[in-house]
Parts: C-alpha cells; sequence; structure tokens
C-alpha cells in the first residue's frame, strides 16, 4: 500500500474513533447527571420472610439497582419483618430496610438503640391486614378466635405488633386468651390448611402472593376488621395513629372474597436508612425506587402503588438529605 494512501487510511480511522468516543462522551453526560459523584460500596438490605412482599421487592429492587448504580454492591438479607429490620438498620447489620411507620413510631417511642439514627428515604406502598380463616369455620369476628389456634406472624414482624394490637383492641389479651403461634407468611397458609391453625393474621401488600396461592387451592375468606376496631386502636397512643381505616378491593383474593370487599385496616411502608448513610447512595437509591416503579410493579402489585407524589411524606421518620435532594430535583 502506497505511504500516502497507509496514511489517509490511519487518519479516517483516528477520525472515526475520535467520533465515537466523541459520541461515548455524550451519552455518559446525558445519562449521569453532570457533576454528580457515581456511588460505590457494599450495603446491605435486610427484606423479609421468605415468599413475603419485602422478600420479592427486594430482590427485583436490587435487579434494578445493579443497572442504575453499577458500582454498588446490593446483599439481600431475610428478616422476620419490620421489627427486627429497624434494629438492624438501627446497629449498623444493614444499611437500607422496609418498615411499616407504625413499627418505626413504636422504636421511636420506646427510644430503642440506635432510633434517634434512623432517617426516611421513601414511602413506598400500603400494607394491608389480612385475617385468613377456614372458609366454612363459624369465625365472625375477631373476638370469635378466644381459645383458637391463632398465627401471630413472627416476634421480630410487624404483623406480629399488629396482630396483638388488634387482639387488645377486640378485648383479647394475646398471651391469654389465644393459642398464639409465631410463624410467618412461608408457613401459616400450609399450618391452616393442614388444620394447625384456626386462623392466622398478615400485613402485608395486595395480593400477597402466599395468600393468593391458598385461596386457589384451598377455601379461605378474609375476616373483616371494621372502622370501631380502628378507632379502638387510634385510642392506645401515638404510635397506632399510622393505622387508617380501608377496603380490600373484590378482586384481591376472587376466590376468597365472593365478590365482595372487606373492611380492613391499612397502614404505609418505608425506605428506612440512617442520618449517616452517603448522599449520594442515598439519592440514587431513591432515584432507583421510584424509576423501577412499573418495572417491579409488573411483577409484585403493591410495588405499582409507590408515587412519587406522596413518596416525600415518610413521617414518622425525618427525610435523609440524599433522598430530599433527589425530590428537589424532580420537583415541577
Amino acid at each position: 500500500m502506497p505511504a500516502s494512501l497507509s496514511r489517509a487510511v490511519r487518519r479516517r480511522v483516528l477520525a472515526v474513533s475520535a467520533a465515537l468516543l466523541a459520541v461515548c462522551g455524550v451519552l455518559v453526560w446525558w445519562l449521569v447527571p453532570f457533576g454528580s459523584p457515581v456511588p460505590s460500596g457494599s450495603v446491605t438490605f435486610s427484606t423479609g420472610v421468605p415468599t413475603g412482599v419485602y422478600e420479592r421487592y427486594g430482590k427485583l429492587l436490587k435487579q434494578a439497582l445493579a443497572q442504575d448504580l453499577p458500582e454498588v454492591s446490593i446483599t439481600l438479607k431475610d428478616s422476620e419483618g419490620s421489627q427486627q429490620n429497624l434494629a438492624r438498620v438501627a446497629s449498623g447489620e444493614a444499611d437500607f430496610t422496609v418498615a411499616t411507620a407504625d413499627a418505626v413510631a413504636q422504636y421511636q417511642r420506646e427510644r430503642r438503640p440506635g432510633f434517634e439514627r434512623l432517617r426516611g428515604c421513601a414511602r413506598l406502598y400500603d400494607d394491608y391486614v389480612q385475617l385468613v380463616v377456614r372458609k366454612g369455620s363459624s369465625i365472625q369476628k375477631v373476638q370469635d378466635l378466644r381459645g383458637l389456634r391463632v398465627g401471630v406472624g413472627q416476634d421480630g414482624s410487624g404483623v406480629r405488633l399488629i396482630a396483638d394490637r388488634v387482639l387488645a383492641a377486640a378485648g383479647l389479651t394475646p398471651v391469654r386468651d389465644v393459642k398464639a403461634v409465631s410463624a410467618g407468611i412461608n408457613t401459616m397458609p400450609g399450618l391452616l390448611e393442614r388444620g394447625g391453625l384456626d386462623a392466622f393474621f398478615w400485613s402485608g401488600g395486595l395480593p400477597t402472593q402466599a395468600v393468593q396461592e391458598l385461596s386457589e387451592r384451598y377455601e379461605i375468606r378474609l375476616l373483616p376488621l371494621d372502622t370501631a376496631l380502628v378507632d379502638r386502636l387510634h385510642d392506645v397512643g401515638d404510635s397506632t395513629r399510622h393505622y387508617r381505616s380501608a377496603l380490600i378491593p373484590a378482586d384481591a383474593y376472587a376466590k376468597a372474597q365472593d365478590g365482595q370487599r372487606i373492611e380492613t385496616l391499612a397502614v404505609a411502608n418505608l425506605l428506612v436508612t440512617t442520618e449517616e448513610a452517603d448522599t449520594d447512595l442515598v439519592e440514587g437509591f431513591t432515584r432507583t425506587v421510584i424509576r423501577s416503579r412499573d418495572r417491579i410493579g409488573s411483577q409484585v402489585h403493591p410495588a405499582q402503588l409507590v408515587d412519587l407524589r406522596t413518596a416525600v411524606y415518610t413521617e414518622p421518620l425525618t427525610l435523609h438529605e440524599g433522598a430530599r435532594r433527589y425530590y428537589r430535583s424532580v420537583k415541577p
């Protein structure tokens, strides 16, 4: 090849390479906010009981975070639920978690270790209390649970906290008037089906897969928790004001509800971290939670209810500065 032609080819290759680098530079500038450091490191996310909504949500969120924060390694850790989740984050055993607002308020009220360090990133979706019994059971109201075997969730769960409060509001002492069985959503449906339980409490997003699968293979129904019961819960004190009256839609568990909506109570879930968490990391974490709503919601229905307009309200927790920065960046 003549020297002049070789030089021309090299110049063309260099020109094409420079153009490609320029395009890549523009793409990086477009995808990553100008001047924003890229978070890195390792974090632990405390989720929930296997087959529960927290656990499924955590797995899908980890996938979304892997795309949005590629320099951050996420480790998921199963838990008994909200109360254990909060203790883990407050102690530094985990960096992020999900917990119900009533469990947070109770943790603060009891001034448990590290309570003052907890911060909110986002209000996520509501948990609905679901009191499940066999369809042919004579149980019609909470008071009918007296003397019966009742699944109340694991000791470190938000379910246990709510179950104890609902029973007390109905005039029952959990440790004396019912045979309380400490179990999670991964085992309670099977226990009810095999006759090991007469009823069980669950608090989770709608529909919860384990309850739905039970309803499709075994005849169950949901027991109503009426407004009067919620009013009595509110009379207990500050940590119960986060409950609100709600209706389980008729199609949540079609085979269990016979086309009827069911009265119950609901409580918000919060994405929780600590005040020491890196600001850039929290901002990126919060961004992914909001942006991945539809993607995660296609598999975990409650995630569809994550809403940018309400996510900023993390009461009773103070909003973390990283989350605040994200919400300011997307404010209309």
